[in-house]
C-alpha cells in the first residue's frame, strides 16, 4: 500500500480513532498489506474487520496485531490495536481504495469483465504489462465489492498499471466497482449463461456487463469482442474509442490462421493497425485466442508496442490455480484441472480443449454441477453432455445429483460409438473410479462449479500416482 498515516485514513473515511490520539495516529503508518483475513496480516498492515455470515472479524483483531498489523478498520471499539471506527465499513474501505487510485493519476487502470475468462485474461494482461512497468493485478478471482478494494490497496508509489477484474451478480454491480477504480481501458470478453439464474436472462447479463464500457472516459479505450454480438453492440454505450477484437472480419485486432498443438495450446497470426505478428500461446485451450487478442489491444492502448507484447504474451503461464491447470503424472496420465468454476460457455471451451489434446489413450471428462442457472439448469447441463459426446469423449463421469442431466444428454447422441457414461454421487466416489481405471496415456479433464469440489479431487488425482 502507498504509505498512509492512520490520521490521514481517519480524514479520508470520516472515522474516529480508538486507542490512539490524533498525534499518535499521525505517527502510525500503514505501509503493509491491507487484509480482511487476520492470518494474512503482516508488518504495517491495516486489518479490515468485516462481519460475515459465519464469523465476526472483530474477534480476530488480536491475531492481526500479533501478525504485525498496526491498525484495524472496525465498526466498534476493539482492544488490541489502534482502531479507525466507522459506521459503514464497506463505504470506508471503498473510500480508502478510491483515495489511493486518485493519488496516482499517472497510473493506467484497466477493467476486465465477461461471463467467462476474466481471471485467465487478467493473469495474461498482468504478465504482459509487468514487462513494461510495475503492475498490480488481482490475486485469484478478487472481482467483488471486497476483492476490488483489496486489489487497489496493493498499489505502491511506483505502480504504473492497475488491472481490475470486475464481476457482477446484478445490475449496477459493475458500475459500483468502476467508481472504486475508474478505468481508462475496459475489456468485455463475452456474455454467456453464468449467473443467468440470478439475472433472469442473457440480455440482462449484457446490460450489466455493458456498465464497464459505459463508465469509460471519452479519452479511454473500450476493447470489445467482435465475435459476440451482445458485446460488440456495447460500442453504442460508450464515448471511448472502441477497439473490436476477434476472428471476425469486423475485428480491428484480428486472429487468423489459428492452429492448436498436440497439448491444446493455440497459435495464431494477429493483424492490427499497429502491426502483424505470429503468436504462440503457452496456455492450454483454443479459447485463449480471444483472451490474448483482448490483452494485445489493451496493452497497446496502455502504450506497449506489438514487438513488446508478443514475447511477453508467449512467455505467460497460468497464475491462478484450477484454470486449465495441466499436470503430467510420472506414470504418463495427463490431468487437466479446470474446476475452479463452470458455466455452459466455459464447459464448452474446456471440452473442446480436451478434444484437441493428442493422445492414444482415453479422454475422460469428469463433470460436476454448474450452479446459478435457474430454470434452464437441466437443459443446459444436458447440452453439455451432448457436446461432450459429440466431441468424442471416451469416458464421461458425472458427479452429483444436480449434474445428472449431463449423463442423459451424453446418452442422447447420434454418435454410433457413444461414450461410456456413469453417474456417481460425490467426489469421493469419482476418485474411487479414477483410481481404479485411469492409466497412461489417458487424459482426464475435471470441470465443475466450485461448490462441487472437483478442484480438490483433481489435486488428489495428480498426487495419487506419486503415493502409489
Amino acid at each position: 500500500m502507498i504509505p498512509t498515516s492512520l490520521g490521514a485514513l481517519a480524514d479520508i473515511t470520516g472515522g474516529r480513532l480508538h486507542a490512539a490520539s490524533p498525534d499518535e495516529a499521525g505517527a502510525i503508518v500503514v505501509d503493509g498489506p491491507v487484509v480482511t483475513d487476520s492470518r494474512e496480516a503482516g508488518p504495517g498492515s491495516l486489518y479490515v474487520a468485516r462481519v460475515g455470515e459465519s464469523a465476526d472479524g472483530h474477534d480476530f483483531v488480536p491475531g492481526a496485531a500479533a501478525a504485525g498489523a498496526v491498525a484495524a478498520l472496525t465498526t466498534r471499539e476493539v482492544d488490541g490495536l489502534p482502531c479507525l471506527v466507522v459506521e459503514d465499513e464497506q463505504a470506508a474501505f471503498v473510500a480508502i481504495a478510491r483515495h489511493l487510485v486518485d493519488s496516482r493519476p499517472e497510473m493506467t487502470v484497466i477493467g476486465i469483465t465477461g461471463s467467462s475468462g476474466k481471471t485467465s485474461t487478467k493473469d495474461l494482461l498482468g504478465s504482459v504489462l509487468e514487462t513494461a512497468g510495475e503492475t498490480v493485478a488481482p490475486v485469484g478471482s478478487y472481482n467483488s465489492e471486497v476483492g476490488v478494494p483489496l486489489t487497489v490497496c496493493r498499489v505502491t508509489p511506483t505502480t504504473a498499471h492497475l488491472v481490475v477484474e470486475m464481476g457482477a451478480r446484478g445490475i449496477g454491480h459493475i458500475d459500483y466497482l468502476t467508481r472504486i477504480a475508474p478505468p481508462r481501458i475496459g475489456i468485455v470478453l463475452n456474455v454467456g449463461h453464468a449467473h443467468v439464474g440470478e439475472f433472469g436472462s442473457v440480455e440482462a447479463i449484457a446490460e450489466a456487463k455493458g456498465e464497464l464500457p459505459a463508465a469509460l472516459p471519452a479519452d479511454g479505450v473500450a476493447v470489445l469482442n467482435a465475435d459476440d454480438p451482445l458485446v460488440a453492440a456495447m460500442a453504442e454505450r460508450t464515448t471511448a474509442r472502441v477497439v473490436l477484437v476477434g476472428e471476425s472480419e469486423t475485428a480491428d485486432v484480428r486472429a487468423t490462421d489459428v492452429t492448436v498443438d498436440e497439448m491444446g495450446a493455440a497459435s495464431f497470426t494477429v493483424t492490427a493497425p499497429f502491426g502483424t505478428a505470429r503468436v504462440r500461446l503457452g496456455l492450454i485451450g483454443r479459447h485463449h485466442v480471444g483472451n490474448a487478442l483482448a490483452v494485445i489491444a489493451a496493452a497497446e492502448a496502455a502504450g506497449m508496442t506489438l514487438d513488446q507484447v508478443v514475447p511477453a504474451l508467449e512467455a505467460a503461464r497460468p497464475l491462478s490455480r484450477w484454470r486449465m491447470e495441466v499436470s503430467r503424472r510420472d506414470d504418463g496420465v495427463v490431468v487437466v484441472n479446470d474446476a475452479y468454476n463452470a458455466n455452459p460457455d466455459s464447459m464448452s471451451a474446456a471440452l473442446r480443449s480436451l478434444a484437441s489434446m493428442s493422445t492414444t489413450g482415453r479422454r475422460w471428462a469428469v463433470l460436476g454441477a454448474m450452479l446459478e442457472l435457474g430454470e434452464a439448469s437441466a437443459e443446459l447441463h444436458a447440452a453439455v453432455g451432448r457436446e461432450a459426446a459429440e466431441l468424442g469423449t471416451d469416458e464421461i463421469l458425472v458427479v452429483g445429483e444436480v449434474a445428472e442431466p449431463i449423463a442423459a444428454g451424453a446418452r442422447d447422441t447420434a454418435r454410433e460409438d457413444g461414450p461410456h457414461v456413469r453417474v456417481v454421487p460425490d467426489a469421493d466416489a469419482a476418485e474411487a473410479v479414477l483410481a481404479a481405471e485411469l492409466a497412461a496415456p489417458d487424459v482426464v479433464l475435471l470441470k465443475s462449479s466450485r461448490d462441487a469440489g472437483l478442484r480438490w479431487l483433481g489435486d488428489r488425482i495428480v498426487q495419487r500416482e506419486a503415493r502409489a
